[in-house]
Parts: C-alpha cells; sequence; structure tokens
C-alpha cells in the first residue's frame, strides 16, 4: 500500500506529465495530418531537433539569462526582506513608502527599462535592476503580510513577558512570516525571468552576452522559427525549474513545524 503523501507526491509528478505528452502528442498529430510548414508552427520532433543542433548557441544564452534572472532574485530577496522589517517596525513608515511599492509594480516595466538602461553605463547592471524591479513586489508584500499576521495572543504573551522589539521580531514574527515569504518567492523566482527577459529586448544585447531574448529576436527577423520555439521551451522549463527549487527550500524551512509543509491526514 502506498502511504497518502507518496501517492500525493506521484500524483503531482505523472498527472502534469500525461498532460504534457497528450498536448505534444497532438500537436505532433496535427502538423503532420495538416502539413504544417516549420516556419509557421514547427512539431514538437523539429522543435527537439533544433534544441540538440542548436544547444550550444542556446545554452550559452540561457546562461546569460539565468544569471541575470538569480542575480535580480537574490537582489530583491534582499531588498525586499529588508524593506518589509522596516515597514512592520511603523504603521506610519508603512502608509507612507507602500504606495511607492505599489507604484513599481504596476508601472510598465517596458517603460522604465530604457531609463535604467540610459542611466546605469554597465548593461548587465542594469539588466539586474529591471529585473529586480518586476521581482520585488512580492517579496515586499507577502512578507510584510507575514510579518503582521501573527497570533494576538501569542503577541500579548511576549509583552506580558516584557520581551524587547528584537526578541519580538526574531521569535515571533520572522517565523510566523516565513509562509508568506516562501510564497511571496514563488512568484518573484518566475518574474524575475520574466525581466530579465523584457529587459534584454528593451537592451537588444548582442554578441557573446547575448540572452535568450536576443536570440528570440534574432530568430523571428531572419524567420528562424524552430530556434525561437526552442528558446522559448528553454524559458518555460527553466521557470518551472526555478519554481521548483522555490517549492523545495519553502519544504525543507517549514516542512518539520508548519501545518503548511505538513503532510496530509487521512
Amino acid at each position: 500500500m502506498i502511504d497518502g503523501g507518496r501517492g500525493a507526491g506521484a500524483l503531482r509528478v505523472v498527472a502534469p506529465a500525461a498532460v504534457a505528452l497528450v498536448v505534444l502528442a497532438a500537436w505532433q498529430a496535427l502538423t503532420a495530418g495538416l502539413d504544417v510548414p516549420s516556419y509557421l508552427v514547427p512539431s514538437p520532433a523539429v522543435v527537439a531537433r533544433t534544441l540538440v543542433d542548436d544547444r550550444a548557441l542556446l545554452f550559452r544564452s540561457l546562461g546569460v539569462t539565468l544569471g541575470i534572472a538569480l542575480a535580480a532574485l537574490a537582489l530583491a530577496v534582499i531588498v525586499g526582506t529588508l524593506t518589509a522589517l522596516l515597514f512592520v517596525q511603523s504603521r506610519w513608515i508603512e502608509m507612507s513608502l507602500f504606495p511607492y511599492a505599489v507604484l513599481l509594480q504596476v508601472t510598465p516595466i517596458v517603460a522604465i527599462a530604457p531609463l535604467i538602461i540610459i542611466w546605469v553605463k554597465d548593461t548587465w547592471t542594469a539588466l539586474v535592476l529591471c529585473a529586480v524591479v518586476v521581482a520585488i513586489f512580492p517579496i515586499i508584500s507577502n512578507t510584510t503580510l507575514g510579518l503582521r499576521s501573527v497570533d494576538p495572543g501569542l503577541l500579548d504573551l511576549f509583552r506580558m513577558a516584557r520581551a524587547s522589539r528584537w526578541q519580538t521580531l526574531a521569535r515571533l514574527r520572522v517565523p510566523s512570516a516565513l509562509p508568506y515569504f516562501f510564497g511571496g518567492l514563488r512568484i518573484a523566482s518566475g518574474l524575475a525571468l520574466i525581466g530579465a527577459v523584457v529587459a534584454e529586448f528593451v537592451a537588444g544585447t548582442g554578441g557573446n552576452g547575448a540572452g535568450l531574448a536576443y536570440q528570440i529576436l534574432l530568430a523571428g527577423f531572419q524567420l528562424n522559427i524552430p530556434r525561437l520555439f526552442a528558446a522559448l521551451v528553454l524559458i518555460a522549463a527553466t521557470g518551472v525549474v526555478l519554481f521548483a527549487l522555490t517549492v523545495w527550500l519553502s519544504r525543507a524551512a517549514l516542512a518539520r513545524w508548519h501545518e503548511s509543509e505538513l503532510p496530509a491526514r487521512n
């Protein structure tokens, strides 16, 4: 007999894999049956062959884009967490500064990116900052919410024990905020990758430092649609891997004590 936890874990892998196989099979059958040319919609077999043939170019570009996304995610985590810790110190600080965080979130990155690229001389740094602007809001908002969402009874207990502000923060607010933080991290990981790709589109960087966005642009100009699809597959797969890593981090940090990661009971 397979316990519920293992069965649910296997289902999380098997069910999406089955859907992917059905979609790929239908895609292959339609492109072959309708004789769709590769310069319009390539078949999965053609995309896979392009991934193999152009692997050196595509994976080198993926390394550039992934480096930008990971640097942006790390910076967003550091700055976003520090900002949330600042917000929780005073309602006045939060009410004064939080609207500007919202302003960054709702302003299209394609409008901000050209300014950042002009102001910052180093292109790589400018691309990282553009991705940070996209990724930082979930960290700020979720962590702030978590730091505020503490059990009132426990907060009163800490006050009765004459706990200092630092002790309350370190021993009550931060542990309570961890599930919210990891929820924001899952969102921010994908947004950092999106921000990196969009920033590369705006910057139009080429040469040895070109990322996947440049390869997509170049493939579109050259009508090399199989390479365009191959680059999109790599971006999507990278986003899935980043999300899976953040899920693993969340489980590693919370599995032993928080109900959100405890195994389900029948």
